[in-house]
């Protein structure tokens, strides 16, 4: 992969479209608006728990750096975060997920009910301005990874023998549930493109996604709730079986496959045995395995790049790849 900038910064990737993401933040304000007071309150929690706006981004530089001319880009943008919100709101639900963000998540701050009805609307709304726009192409695009999405949380509820989870099956669900978004986003921005640009974005959306996910689980072994915004260990003490341990597993003593077993069987695992189970999964090399991986995902990223005319936005893009591997939160 080629050399990126050291420590980029969002608002760096960001700098080419932020006016664009201003709009984009106005654009959902309107959009999820509703007589319902309910409504209005949930929305009001969401805005102010929102995120920073990466899909987007992504939709926005893709558009930029293909040269689309999409006078719907912006609309596309604040389409693709809404379907994001619906998701996270629905996981968070179905996690029993009490922080998102460092704040309370909807489910923890009204009712598991109202996550899911209100995960309901944010796709509803999404489907709207969708048909809004008389084109069938990113209703195409959009609706065939929103059901990708289902599929994914679908097959993670269906893995009964989760510490027989493997490579292949976690990046399949990887592939659902972040790396198809990652790829709608790159590939609605470039709709108006010349087809192999618009390949080449969807290439670059995939493997920037799944080294997003990857990283991301990282961080749920490396880093405190200060900087993540949620307990660390959390994907352990929910009993979720990422890249790092899947990893580790083949690597382990019996003893220490018989540890992280018992941690498993807990219904909620202690501190200090979550602790335990993060050292192994370190000392076994699980750690460092999950950070080549999303290392050569990147480079796939990096190299669908090759495919677009230089760029600000094209470097932004190729920073972005940098930003997803080495962010800390």
């Amino acid at each position: 992969m080629k050399s990126q900038a050291a420590g980029v910064t969002l608002a760096d990737i960001q700098r080419p479209v932020a006016a664009q993401l201003v709009t984009v933040t106005t654009e959902l304000a309107r959009v999820v608006a509703a007589d319902l007071p309910l409504i209005q309150d949930v929305n009001r929690h969401l805005l102010r728990m929102k995120g920073k706006l990466f899909r987007p981004t992504l939709l926005l530089l893709a558009h930029e750096a293909t040269g689309a001319r999409d006078p719907r880009a912006v609309p596309l943008a604040a389409i693709v975060e809404l379907i994001h919100v619906a998701t996270l709101v629905h996981d968070d639900s179905v996690d029993h997920s009490a922080l998102r963000r460092g704040m309370p998540t909807v489910n923890s701050q009204y009712s598991h009910q109202i996550a899911v009805i209100m995960g309901d609307y944010l796709y509803s709304r999404a489907i709207i301005e969708l048909v809004r726009l008389d084109d069938p192409e990113p209703l195409r695009v959009l609706s065939r990874v929103t059901n990708a999405m289902t599929i994914g949380e679908m097959r993670q509820l269906m893995a009964y023998e989760v510490l027989g989870f493997d490579e292949r099956e976690y990046e399949l669900l990887c592939r659902s549930k972040t790396a198809s978004l990652f790829a709608a986003a790159c590939e609605v921005g470039a709709l108006r493109a010349a087809p192999g640009e618009r390949r080449a974005m969807r290439r670059y959306g995939d493997a920037l996604g799944m080294a997003f996910q990857i990283a991301d689980d990282l961080l749920d072994y490396t880093e405190d709730e200060a900087v993540t915004g949620k307990p660390s260990g959390l994907d352990l003490r929910e009993h979720k079986v990422t890249l790092p341990l899947i990893a580790a597993l083949p690597r382990l003593a019996p003893d220490d496959r018989r540890e992280v077993e018992s941690l498993f069987r807990e219904a909620a695992p202690a501190d200090a045995q979550v602790t335990r189970v993060v050292h192994l999964v370190e000392r076994s090399g699980g750690l460092d395995y999950a950070r080549e991986r999303a290392a050569a995902f990147a480079a796939e990223a990096d190299a669908a790049l090759d495919d677009l005319a230089p760029s600000p936005a094209r470097e932004a893009l190729r920073d972005a790849i940098a930003y997803a591997v080495e962010r800390r939160s």
